[in-house]
């Protein structure tokens, strides 16, 4: 049996000249996204994707729900443009309503083909009354419906729908080009991680890995947080580079009050070398503005300034309660808020520096860091690639 999937984009449909390549690139991820299930193809028309299925269409919907770009899904129902059968495909979708336990309705029609002969409303009055006619248990509300039975007359067909899945909007992923996400285990990064993906970047994550400063439980957590993230973006390339020598030589050798500007220092140029690699152009991180000691300006400026890389920070106007919020909400709270340190929180500083002068952290620094330890570092980096469990989200 073939079943429609409806899907509408948003913030695409806005790209002028543009919009085909950002319509591609959508639809080269909603393919990725149903790798695996039975899809009969893809096909489009303005403002609207479809997608036909031969089976699986549940699972399709959850995982469409995950694209970057689209904004809604639906399971859909296609008649021809005559409105006898407009009717009858609405009663059918009305039978199935009720049966889902909704006993209030209305129709609303969007008429893009404006050659049909009935403007929306009548559309939509005559459809209502066949409704109530033959579909019992069902009853008019046009100020709050349980449910909607959306109608839309195309050029080729008329597209009926009443369920929605909400899709994550933005962007589709890849097409504002690649970034490496600095991803600790924490709240923040992984937050900031989404809503860099979601103005189309694709996200390379780094993991520093202290061990035995840091347990392999505490790498464990970085891990369940990229299969989240991947939800979105069906794999994620997780760099673990081995960060104990170079943190061993900043914690006895550098000032006790700048350890974490060093450290954050150290982080950015492996980042930057991990980009090198992976042809990004951009760093992320989850710093909020003045959150901490190391997110003050000062603090910020000095951390950022030993790369050339542009430094994104989608949290900075954020206050802690607000990136909980969304945490909760991408579903990696839990997963943040297990008991692992990871290695920014070792070694922290009694008082640590709040505005530094970049001149004199340059300066004490120097030398701290033998340069074959970065290349070292980066050249033993785990590199992992983390899929999602589609089974058990």
């Amino acid at each position: 049996m073939k079943h429609l999937i409806l899907a509408r984009y948003g913030e695409v449909g806005l790209k002028g000249k543009n919009r085909r390549l950002f319509e591609n690139q959508l639809i080269r991820r909603m393919e990725e996204a149903l790798t695996g299930l039975p899809v009969s193809g893809i096909s489009r028309t303005h403002g609207r994707l479809y997608v036909t299925m031969d089976g699986q269409l549940d699972e399709a919907l959850k995982r469409l729900s995950y694209v970057f770009g689209l904004v809604a899904v639906s399971p859909a129902q296609s008649a021809a443009l005559d409105l006898a059968e407009i009717k009858a495909a609405a009663v059918q979708a009305m039978i199935e309503a009720v049966a889902a336990g909704y006993s209030t309705f209305k129709v609303e029609t969007r008429r893009p083909n404006k050659s049909f002969p009935l403007k929306s409303p009548e559309v939509s009055r005559e459809v209502g009354a066949a409704v109530l006619q033959q579909v019992p248990g069902l009853m008019v509300d046009v100020h709050s419906p349980q449910v909607v039975l959306n109608i839309e007359l195309r050029e080729d067909q008329a597209y009926l729908y009443w369920r929605e899945l909400p899709g994550p909007g933005g962007l589709p992923l890849g097409v504002s080009g690649r970034a490496v996400l600095l991803l600790s285990g924490g709240i923040d990064s992984p937050v900031a991680g989404w809503m860099a993906m979601s103005r189309g970047l694709e996200i390379v994550p780094v993991y520093f890995h202290s061990f035995p400063f840091t347990s392999d439980r505490a790498k464990e957590k970085v891990v369940d947080l990229c299969r989240v993230l991947a939800h979105y973006c069906t794999q994620v390339k997780l760099y673990v580079i081995p960060f104990t020598k170079i943190q061993t030589a900043l914690r006895e050798g550098g000032s006790e009050e700048l350890q974490t500007i060093f450290l954050r220092r150290m982080m950015m140029r492996l980042a930057a070398k991990v980009a090198a690699k992976e042809g990004a152009t951009a760093l992320i991180t989850g710093e909020s503005l003045g959150q901490v000691a190391s997110q003050t300006l000062p603090s910020l400026a000095a951390t950022e300034e030993v790369v050339d890389l542009p430094v994104l920070r989608p949290l900075i106007a954020l206050d802690k309660q607000e990136i909980i919020r969304r945490a909760k909400k991408l579903g990696t709270y839990e997963i943040s808020i297990r008991p692992y340190a990871d290695c920014c929180t070792v070694f922290v500083p009694r008082h640590p520096e709040t505005h530094p002068d970049r001149a004199v952290v340059a300066q004490k620094e120097a030398g701290l860091v033998a340069p074959e330890l970065i290349t070292e570092a980066v050249a033993a980096a785990e590199i992992l690639p983390i899929t999602t469990d589609w089974e058990g989200s």
